[in-house]
C-alpha cells in the first residue's frame, strides 16, 4: 500500500544518483539506472537487438511488422515515427526550418542541411575501403564502389546491357526508342544528350 500512496500523493522519494530525477516507486528508479549505464534490458523478439527504453523497442519493432501508425493527412503516406511525419509534412507546406549559415540555402530537414554544408567545407567522411578515395555522401561512395565490383544493377529492357547508374541507362535507351529530347532552337535538330546539343550549337556561332 505504501507504493500506491506515493503514486496518488505525487511524492517521489526515490531519486536517481546520476540525473537527480525523482520516482514514486523503486522499480522506476531501477530502470532509470539502466538508461545511464547503457544496459539494454528490452530485447526485440525478432532480431534480439537490445534497447534502453521500451518506447525505443516499440518503435524498432515496426521495422519488422511494417506498421506505420503516423499517417500524412495530405497524401496518406505512413511513417514509423512521428518526427518522420513532421519532417515529411514540410514537403507539402514548403516550410524550411534549416538554413545554411554560409550561403543561406534552406532545407526541410536537418540531415539535408548537413549534407549540403559539405559543399562549403569539402568534408568527405565516406571513404572507399578499396582505394581510399573519399566522398561527401554515402550515395557517391556507393556509385564509386561499382567501379571495383563492376556491379551494373540497371539493365536495358531492350538489349540487356547493364549500367552502374540509372541516368546512363535512360540515355542509352534512347538509342532503341529514337527519343531525342534536346532540340536545337536554331535548326530544329534533335539530340539524345544535352552535351551533344551544346557541341552542335557551336556550328551556328
Amino acid at each position: 500500500m505504501e507504493g500506491n500512496s506515493t503514486i496518488h500523493s505525487g511524492e517521489k522519494p526515490y531519486t536517481g544518483s546520476v540525473c537527480g530525477q525523482g520516482f514514486s516507486q523503486s522499480p522506476g528508479l531501477s530502470k532509470q539506472k539502466h538508461c545511464h549505464t547503457g544496459e539494454k534490458l528490452w530485447k526485440c523478439g525478432d532480431c534480439g537487438k537490445g534497447f534502453s527504453y521500451p518506447s525505443r523497442l516499440e518503435t524498432h519493432q515496426r521495422s519488422h511488422t511494417r506498421e506505420r501508425p503516423f499517417t500524412c493527412s495530405m497524401c496518406e503516406k505512413g511513417f514509423t515515427k512521428s518526427l518522420h511525419l513532421l519532417a515529411h509534412k514540410r514537403v507539402h507546406t514548403g516550410e524550411r526550418l534549416f538554413s545554411c549559415s554560409d550561403c543561406g540555402k534552406e532545407f526541410t530537414q536537418l540531415s539535408n542541411l548537413l549534407k549540403h554544408q559539405r559543399v562549403h567545407t569539402d568534408k568527405r567522411p565516406f571513404q572507399c575501403p578499396e582505394c581510399g578515395k573519399c566522398y561527401q555522401n554515402s550515395s557517391g561512395l556507393m556509385y564509386h564502389q561499382r567501379v571495383h565490383t563492376d556491379e551494373r544493377p540497371f539493365r536495358c529492357s531492350h538489349c540487356g546491357t547493364g549500367f552502374r547508374r540509372s541516368f546512363i541507362l535512360t540515355v542509352h535507351q534512347r538509342i532503341h526508342t529514337g527519343e531525342k529530347p534536346f532540340t536545337c532552337s536554331e535548326c530544329g535538330k534533335g539530340f539524345t544528350q544535352s552535351s551533344h546539343l551544346l557541341k552542335h550549337q557551336q556550328v551556328h556561332k
